[in-house]
C-alpha cells in the first residue's frame, strides 16, 4: 500500500511492476503494464493510457524495493509484489491481505478505497508543488481535466495560499493597490457577454462602441 500510495499507480499497475521496470541506479519505475481481469482469468496487459511512463520512486520506499527485490528469485521478469499465494495481485486480493475493510472501519473512514491511496500520492505530489503538467504524465492520464479531479485541496493548503498572497502584496509598502483602466474600442455583442471584470457603462457611439472600465494592479 505504501508504494501504491507514494507512486500513485494503479493497484494494477503495481501487480504487474516486474523486477526489470525498476531503475534503482536513478531511481524510477517504468510503468509498462497492469493486471486485470479477462474472460479466462487475471491477464498483464498494457496500461490504461495504452502508453508506458516512468514515476520516481522517492527515498522513503527504497529499503523497501531493496526488500522485494531480494525476496525474488533474481529473474528480470519476477513480478516486485506477489499476493499471499504467490500470484497477481489485484484490489480484492490486496483487501483481504491488508484486512482493509476492517482497518478502515476503526479509524472511522469506512468510505475509504484502496483507489483513493492513487488520489493521495497525487495531491502529496501537487502540496509538494510538482506541477499539475508533469502531474498528470506520472499518473498517465489523458488530459489535465482528470488530473484535476485526483487532486483534494486542504483547509491547510488554503490558509497557505492566502498567507503568499499576504506576503506578495507586502512588498508594496503601501499595501495592495489597484489602478482604474479604460479603453475604448469596437466590439461585438458576443464579447460585450463575457465574465464582468469589465463595465460595459458607457456608450460612446453606436451601440457596439464602448468605454471598458477594469482594474488592473499597481506595480510596486
Amino acid at each position: 500500500m505504501l508504494f501504491a500510495a507514494c507512486t500513485a499507480a494503479r493497484i494494477g499497475e503495481v501487480s504487474g511492476c516486474r523486477v526489470k521496470d525498476i531503475y534503482a541506479t536513478g531511481w524510477k519505475w517504468t510503468i509498462r503494464r497492469q493486471t486485470t481481469t479477462s474472460p479466462g482469468g487475471l491477464v498483464d496487459k498494457g496500461t490504461k493510457g495504452k502508453r508506458a511512463r516512468t514515476v520516481p520512486l522517492i527515498e522513503e520506499i527504497h529499503e523497501l524495493v531493496r526488500r522485494r527485490i531480494t525476496a525474488t528469485d533474481g529473474s528480470p521478469d519476477a513480478r516486485l509484489f506477489t499476493g499471499p499465494r504467490g500470484g497477481r495481485i489485484t484490489t480484492a486480493v490486496l483487501r483481504d491481505a491488508t484486512h482493509w475493510d476492517e482497518v478502515v472501519d476503526k479509524l472511522g473512514f469506512e468510505h475509504l478505497r484502496l483507489h483513493d491511496l492513487r488520489h493521495t500520492g497525487l495531491t502529496w505530489l501537487a502540496d509538494a508543488g510538482v506541477k499539475v503538467h508533469d502531474l498528470r504524465k506520472i499518473a498517465g492520464h489523458a488530459s489535465l481535466t482528470t488530473t484535476e479531479r485526483y487532486l483534494h485541496t486542504s483547509h491547510q493548503s488554503v490558509t497557505d495560499a492566502g498567507a503568499l498572497l499576504s506576503k506578495h502584496l507586502r512588498r508594496s509598502t503601501d499595501g495592495p493597490q489597484l489602478r482604474v483602466v479604460r479603453a475604448a474600442g469596437k466590439i461585438s455583442r458576443r464579447t460585450a457577454r463575457r465574465p464582468a471584470t469589465w463595465d460595459f457603462s458607457s456608450v460612446t457611439g453606436p451601440l457596439n462602441w464602448v468605454e471598458l472600465t477594469g482594474f488592473e494592479p499597481v506595480t510596486p
